[in-house]
């Protein structure tokens, strides 16, 4: 599959030329962003969190407590609407109503499985470590068996998806044109910065560099 079904849903109804149903282009959004926002109706209001999420293949994970309220009424059978945002720019019009963004995003509809089994649970865990700092999983202590517990790992499958994509510089009016104000996208990039040392690694290791 390249692409994924377009549903009453996932169909963009407006900006269509800005949708996408190609998965790899999904799939990279997916894996390029950090956080999702996890949404669902939970009891007699709406919910919406924000997680670290990751993909492998065809499924999108999220790890929280046990506890967690939204995740019990995901369990419960509610389903959810995920979305990813990345932002790539700010896109500066000649006019105040043509001011936009330059974004990469996706929404996903899915219902939860729980992984219950715990040899599974601590692999996805681990390729989540990955994801997110691929070097550092050798090094620290994994989860303990009341850690893993306390954890809950849920699955969501990548089946209801549709990305939307906006790119290139502002649309103004034609008679804006002429107007002597700069127009132009101020680009907006996701990078790491240089690490901060825990004090305590400080007191007990010395600087790390």
């Amino acid at each position: 599959m390249t692409t994924y079904p377009i549903t009453p849903r996932t169909k963009v109804k407006r900006g269509q030329q800005r949708a996408s149903y190609d998965v790899e282009l999904v799939h990279n959004i997916l894996d390029e962003a950090y956080i999702c926002h996890v949404g669902a109706k939970m009891a007699d209001r709406p919910m919406v969190q924000p997680t670290v999420h990751w993909r492998v293949e065809d499924k999108l994970y999220i790890h929280g407590s046990s506890k967690n309220g939204l995740f019990q009424t995901l369990l419960a059978g509610e389903e959810a609407c995920i979305t990813v945002t990345i932002l790539d720019g700010l896109v500066m019009a000649r006019s105040s109503f043509h001011h936009s963004a330059n974004y990469r995003c996706v929404m996903i509809f899915a219902k939860a499985t729980k992984i219950e089994e715990e040899s599974e649970k601590l692999r996805l865990l681990d390729l989540m470590m990955e994801k997110i700092t691929p070097d550092r999983l050798k090094d620290v202590r994994g989860p303990n068996p009341q850690e893993l517990k306390a954890t809950t790992v849920l699955a969501f499958d990548l089946k209801e998806v549709s990305a939307k994509v906006r790119t290139g510089p502002p649309v103004d009016d034609d008679e804006d044109y002429a107007l002597p104000v700069w127009a132009g996208v101020i680009p907006v990039d996701q990078k790491l910065g240089k690490p901060v040392d825990d004090p305590r690694w400080v007191e007990d290791h010395g600087r790390k560099d």
